[in-house]
């Protein structure tokens, strides 16, 4: 099976700079032209699936590809972002001078540290980790994966087995990555953003992957 990981294009609070999570925040106009350029960097390969988040961002960026494709979007819960609690809607300047407690276990990447109202960055490994193996079950061979930046490099780190203390992944906007998972899984490409550079669409993320 090869599992096409694409993280959501821009969206609302991502040209913000805001944490979203599970807030249910739509795509900027970038984001919607990104979407586009997904849909055509797909046009040689067959889809078996088009796999998806449920929160709106990931199911207009998966919208155009399924529809190139000829398949009806499937969407899958644990595919969701980390739930933010409450840092959801806010900049990151406003979570260090609103919760200054929570901004530096955050920043530091502590593993088990458990947003207030959401989830720790370990809970999130887990959850993507089930939803992938769960998709890798179908016996499937090609299939799109789109959902969000966070818990794409969360799964992708309980499947390589990458320690949770570390966090060496970033994903931007609308990139690409290829997960080839056959007797063992090799992570082929990256955060490939040929597809946007070519029409001007590149943009990278510098708010993380939230």
């Amino acid at each position: 099976m090869i599992l096409y990981l694409i993280r959501h294009g821009e969206s609302q609070y991502n040209a913000e700079g805001r944490i979203q999570g599970q807030t249910d925040i739509p795509l900027s106009e970038m984001g919607h032209r990104q979407s586009l350029a997904i849909a055509m960097a797909f046009d040689k390969l067959k889809l078996d699936a088009v796999i998806c988040s449920p929160l709106q961002r990931a199911a207009q960026t998966a919208a155009p590809l399924a529809e190139k494709q000829g398949r009806h979007v499937e969407y899958l819960d644990e595919l969701k972002e980390i739930h933010a609690g409450i840092f959801a809607g806010l900049l990151w300047g406003e979570i260090e001078k609103k919760y200054p407690e929570h901004a530096v276990p955050w920043h530091e990447q502590h593993p088990d540290f458990v947003i207030p109202g959401g989830e720790s960055r370990r809970q999130l490994m887990d959850r993507g980790v089930r939803a992938l193996r769960a998709i890798r079950e179908r016996n499937l061979e090609q299939v799109a994966v789109v959902a969000h930046g966070g818990v794409l490099c969360a799964a992708l780190k309980g499947l390589l087995e990458i320690p949770a203390e570390r966090n060496p992944f970033n994903l931007f906007n609308a990139s690409i990555s290829r997960l080839v998972w056959k007797a063992r899984i090799q992570l082929w490409t990256l955060n490939e953003i040929e597809h946007l550079r070519t029409i001007n669409l590149a943009k990278e993320d510098a708010y993380g992957n939230l």
